[in-house]
Protein backbone atom coordinates (compact mmCIF):
# COMPACT_ATOMS: atom_id res chain seq x y z
CA UNK A 1 0.00 0.00 0.00
CA UNK A 2 2.36 2.63 -1.37
CA UNK A 3 2.23 5.39 -4.01
CA UNK A 4 -0.53 7.69 -5.14
CA UNK A 5 -1.43 7.66 -8.82
CA UNK A 6 0.92 10.58 -9.48
CA UNK A 7 3.77 8.92 -7.61
CA UNK A 8 3.16 5.67 -9.46
CA UNK A 9 3.33 7.38 -12.84
CA UNK A 10 6.64 8.98 -11.85
CA UNK A 11 8.08 5.64 -10.76
CA UNK A 12 6.89 3.87 -13.91
CA UNK A 13 8.27 6.59 -16.16
CA UNK A 14 11.66 6.29 -14.46
CA UNK A 15 11.62 2.49 -14.83
CA UNK A 16 10.66 2.67 -18.50
CA UNK A 17 13.64 4.94 -19.09
CA UNK A 18 16.05 2.85 -17.01
CA UNK A 19 14.98 -0.46 -18.53
CA UNK A 20 14.50 0.55 -22.15
CA UNK A 21 17.35 -1.69 -23.33
CA UNK A 22 16.22 -4.70 -21.33
CA UNK A 23 15.78 -7.75 -23.53
CA UNK A 24 16.54 -10.82 -21.41
CA UNK A 25 14.41 -10.28 -18.29
CA UNK A 26 10.64 -10.20 -17.86
CA UNK A 27 9.49 -7.42 -15.54
CA UNK A 28 6.05 -6.78 -14.09
CA UNK A 29 4.94 -4.09 -11.68
CA UNK A 30 1.94 -4.43 -9.35
CA UNK A 31 0.74 -1.03 -8.10
CA UNK A 32 -2.40 -0.45 -5.98
CA UNK A 33 -5.77 -0.76 -7.72
CA UNK A 34 -6.21 3.03 -7.80
CA UNK A 35 -3.08 3.46 -9.92
CA UNK A 36 -3.45 0.56 -12.35
CA UNK A 37 -5.00 2.49 -15.24
CA UNK A 38 -2.50 5.34 -14.98
CA UNK A 39 0.37 2.84 -14.69
CA UNK A 40 -0.80 1.08 -17.85
CA UNK A 41 -0.71 4.38 -19.74
CA UNK A 42 2.74 5.20 -18.37
CA UNK A 43 4.06 1.78 -19.38
CA UNK A 44 2.97 2.50 -22.94
CA UNK A 45 4.72 0.33 -25.48
CA UNK A 46 7.56 -0.67 -23.18
CA UNK A 47 8.42 -4.25 -22.25
CA UNK A 48 7.19 -3.84 -18.67
CA UNK A 49 4.03 -5.81 -17.85
CA UNK A 50 1.27 -4.78 -15.46
CA UNK A 51 -0.08 -6.80 -12.57
CA UNK A 52 -2.46 -6.34 -9.64
CA UNK A 53 -1.95 -7.14 -5.97
CA UNK A 54 -5.09 -9.24 -5.50
CA UNK A 55 -8.46 -10.16 -7.03
CA UNK A 56 -11.78 -11.71 -6.06
CA UNK A 57 -12.92 -15.00 -7.57
CA UNK A 58 -16.39 -13.88 -8.69
CA UNK A 59 -16.77 -11.91 -11.92
CA UNK A 60 -19.30 -9.44 -10.52
CA UNK A 61 -21.93 -9.13 -7.80
CA UNK A 62 -22.66 -7.72 -4.37
CA UNK A 63 -19.05 -7.88 -3.13
CA UNK A 64 -18.40 -4.29 -2.10
CA UNK A 65 -14.72 -3.39 -2.13
CA UNK A 66 -13.60 -6.30 -4.30
CA UNK A 67 -12.07 -6.30 -7.79
CA UNK A 68 -12.61 -9.05 -10.37
CA UNK A 69 -10.44 -10.60 -13.07
CA UNK A 70 -12.41 -8.95 -15.93
CA UNK A 71 -11.87 -5.56 -14.25
CA UNK A 72 -8.13 -6.20 -14.08
CA UNK A 73 -8.02 -7.26 -17.71
CA UNK A 74 -9.94 -4.12 -18.64
CA UNK A 75 -7.15 -1.88 -17.31
CA UNK A 76 -4.38 -3.87 -18.99
CA UNK A 77 -3.22 -6.35 -16.33
CA UNK A 78 -1.38 -9.49 -17.34
CA UNK A 79 -0.47 -10.76 -13.86
CA UNK A 80 -2.09 -10.84 -10.43
CA UNK A 81 -0.58 -11.69 -7.06
CA UNK A 82 -2.57 -14.32 -5.15
CA UNK A 83 -2.19 -15.37 -1.52
CA UNK A 84 0.52 -12.94 -0.50
CA UNK A 85 1.55 -13.55 3.11
CA UNK A 86 0.18 -10.15 4.14
CA UNK A 87 -3.21 -11.10 2.69
CA UNK A 88 -3.06 -14.36 4.61
CA UNK A 89 -1.96 -12.69 7.86
CA UNK A 90 -4.11 -9.56 7.90
CA UNK A 91 -7.16 -10.47 5.81
CA UNK A 92 -7.81 -14.14 6.43
CA UNK A 93 -6.63 -15.55 3.11
CA UNK A 94 -6.67 -19.35 3.15
CA UNK A 95 -5.43 -22.07 0.85
CA UNK A 96 -9.02 -22.50 -0.31
CA UNK A 97 -9.45 -18.84 -1.27
CA UNK A 98 -6.02 -18.88 -2.92
CA UNK A 99 -7.21 -21.78 -5.08
CA UNK A 100 -10.44 -19.97 -5.98
CA UNK A 101 -8.55 -16.82 -6.91
CA UNK A 102 -5.95 -18.68 -8.96
CA UNK A 103 -8.70 -20.44 -10.91
CA UNK A 104 -10.49 -17.14 -11.54
CA UNK A 105 -7.29 -15.53 -12.80
CA UNK A 106 -6.52 -18.44 -15.12
CA UNK A 107 -10.09 -18.53 -16.45
CA UNK A 108 -9.64 -14.96 -17.66
CA UNK A 109 -6.12 -15.42 -19.05
CA UNK A 110 -4.34 -13.68 -16.20
CA UNK A 111 -1.12 -15.23 -14.89
CA UNK A 112 -1.46 -15.79 -11.12
CA UNK A 113 1.66 -15.27 -8.99
CA UNK A 114 0.81 -17.68 -6.18
CA UNK A 115 2.66 -16.92 -2.93
CA UNK A 116 3.65 -19.51 -0.34
CA UNK A 117 5.96 -19.43 2.66
CA UNK A 118 6.43 -20.28 6.31
CA UNK A 119 6.43 -18.25 9.52
CA UNK A 120 9.60 -17.96 11.61
CA UNK A 121 8.12 -20.24 14.29
CA UNK A 122 7.33 -22.83 11.64
CA UNK A 123 10.86 -22.76 10.25
CA UNK A 124 12.40 -22.97 13.73
CA UNK A 125 10.14 -25.94 14.47
CA UNK A 126 11.41 -27.72 11.37
CA UNK A 127 8.01 -27.50 9.65
CA UNK A 128 8.99 -25.55 6.51
CA UNK A 129 8.36 -28.42 4.09
CA UNK A 130 5.12 -29.38 5.82
CA UNK A 131 3.80 -25.83 5.52
CA UNK A 132 4.86 -25.53 1.88
CA UNK A 133 3.24 -28.83 0.98
CA UNK A 134 -0.05 -27.74 2.55
CA UNK A 135 -0.03 -24.34 0.84
CA UNK A 136 1.04 -25.60 -2.58
CA UNK A 137 -1.30 -28.58 -2.75
CA UNK A 138 -4.20 -26.61 -1.24
CA UNK A 139 -3.65 -23.42 -3.23
CA UNK A 140 -3.30 -25.24 -6.55
CA UNK A 141 -5.96 -27.88 -5.93
CA UNK A 142 -8.07 -28.74 -8.96
CA UNK A 143 -5.90 -27.02 -11.56
CA UNK A 144 -5.37 -28.82 -14.85
CA UNK A 145 -1.98 -29.48 -16.41
CA UNK A 146 -2.58 -26.68 -18.91
CA UNK A 147 -3.40 -24.28 -16.12
CA UNK A 148 -0.32 -25.40 -14.22
CA UNK A 149 1.83 -24.35 -17.16
CA UNK A 150 0.63 -20.77 -16.74
CA UNK A 151 1.45 -20.43 -13.06
CA UNK A 152 4.12 -18.37 -11.39
CA UNK A 153 4.95 -19.41 -7.81
CA UNK A 154 6.65 -17.12 -5.30
CA UNK A 155 8.39 -18.52 -2.24
CA UNK A 156 8.29 -15.78 0.37
CA UNK A 157 9.39 -16.86 3.85
CA UNK A 158 7.26 -14.63 6.07
CA UNK A 159 10.14 -14.06 8.48
CA UNK A 160 12.12 -12.39 5.70
CA UNK A 161 9.49 -9.92 4.51
CA UNK A 162 10.12 -6.32 5.53
CA UNK A 163 12.44 -7.45 8.33
CA UNK A 164 15.77 -6.92 6.62
CA UNK A 165 16.40 -10.64 7.08
CA UNK A 166 16.83 -12.68 3.94
CA UNK A 167 16.83 -16.42 3.47
CA UNK A 168 20.32 -17.53 2.56
CA UNK A 169 20.74 -18.57 -1.07
CA UNK A 170 20.95 -22.19 0.09
CA UNK A 171 17.73 -21.88 2.13
CA UNK A 172 15.90 -20.34 -0.81
CA UNK A 173 17.20 -22.98 -3.18
CA UNK A 174 16.24 -25.84 -0.88
CA UNK A 175 12.69 -24.56 -0.34
CA UNK A 176 12.15 -23.80 -4.01
CA UNK A 177 13.52 -27.18 -5.03
CA UNK A 178 10.93 -28.74 -2.73
CA UNK A 179 8.18 -26.61 -4.32
CA UNK A 180 9.28 -27.78 -7.77
CA UNK A 181 9.08 -31.38 -6.57
CA UNK A 182 5.52 -30.74 -5.41
CA UNK A 183 4.64 -29.24 -8.80
CA UNK A 184 5.97 -32.35 -10.51
CA UNK A 185 3.72 -34.48 -8.30
CA UNK A 186 0.67 -32.27 -8.92
CA UNK A 187 1.21 -31.99 -12.68
CA UNK A 188 4.33 -33.58 -14.17
CA UNK A 189 8.07 -33.00 -14.49
CA UNK A 190 7.74 -30.92 -17.65
CA UNK A 191 5.30 -28.49 -16.03
CA UNK A 192 7.46 -28.29 -12.90
CA UNK A 193 10.41 -27.34 -15.09
CA UNK A 194 8.37 -24.69 -16.94
CA UNK A 195 6.90 -22.93 -13.89
CA UNK A 196 8.93 -19.95 -12.76
CA UNK A 197 9.54 -20.00 -9.02
CA UNK A 198 10.45 -16.60 -7.60
CA UNK A 199 12.08 -15.75 -4.30
CA UNK A 200 10.53 -12.94 -2.24
CA UNK A 201 11.77 -11.56 1.05
CA UNK A 202 13.99 -8.48 1.48
CA UNK A 203 15.40 -8.77 -2.05
CA UNK A 204 17.91 -5.96 -2.63
CA UNK A 205 20.56 -5.01 -5.19
CA UNK A 206 23.13 -6.30 -2.71
CA UNK A 207 21.78 -9.87 -2.57
CA UNK A 208 20.11 -10.45 -5.94
CA UNK A 209 23.19 -11.93 -7.62
CA UNK A 210 23.72 -14.56 -4.91
CA UNK A 211 20.03 -15.51 -4.93
CA UNK A 212 19.82 -15.73 -8.70
CA UNK A 213 22.93 -17.89 -8.73
CA UNK A 214 20.89 -20.74 -7.28
CA UNK A 215 19.53 -23.29 -9.78
CA UNK A 216 15.99 -23.32 -8.34
CA UNK A 217 15.59 -19.52 -8.19
CA UNK A 218 14.05 -18.26 -11.44
CA UNK A 219 13.39 -14.67 -10.41
CA UNK A 220 12.41 -12.34 -7.59
CA UNK A 221 9.24 -10.95 -6.06
CA UNK A 222 10.54 -7.57 -4.96
CA UNK A 223 8.89 -5.61 -2.15
CA UNK A 224 10.34 -2.47 -0.59
CA UNK A 225 13.22 -2.20 -3.06
CA UNK A 226 10.71 -1.82 -5.91
CA UNK A 227 9.50 1.51 -4.52
CA UNK A 228 12.68 3.22 -5.73
CA UNK A 229 13.37 3.17 -9.47
CA UNK A 230 17.14 3.09 -9.01
CA UNK A 231 17.18 0.13 -6.63
CA UNK A 232 14.61 -1.83 -8.63
CA UNK A 233 16.45 -1.21 -11.90
CA UNK A 234 19.68 -2.42 -10.30
CA UNK A 235 17.95 -5.66 -9.32
CA UNK A 236 16.57 -6.19 -12.82
CA UNK A 237 19.91 -5.44 -14.50
CA UNK A 238 22.19 -7.13 -11.95
CA UNK A 239 24.03 -9.06 -14.70
CA UNK A 240 25.02 -5.94 -16.62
Amino acid sequence: MFKTTRETVGLVAALVKRLKDMDDVEVAICPPFTALQAAAAAIGGSKIALGAQDLYWEEEGAYTGEVSAPMLLDVGCRYVIVGHSERRRHFGETDTTVSQKAKAALKHSLFPIVCVGELLAEREAGRTFQVLEKQVTGGLAGLTRGEGQRLVVAYEPVWAIGTGRTATPDQANEAQGFIRKLLAELFDQAVAHEVRILYGGSVKPENIRALMGQPEVDGALVGGASLDADSFAKIVTYRQ
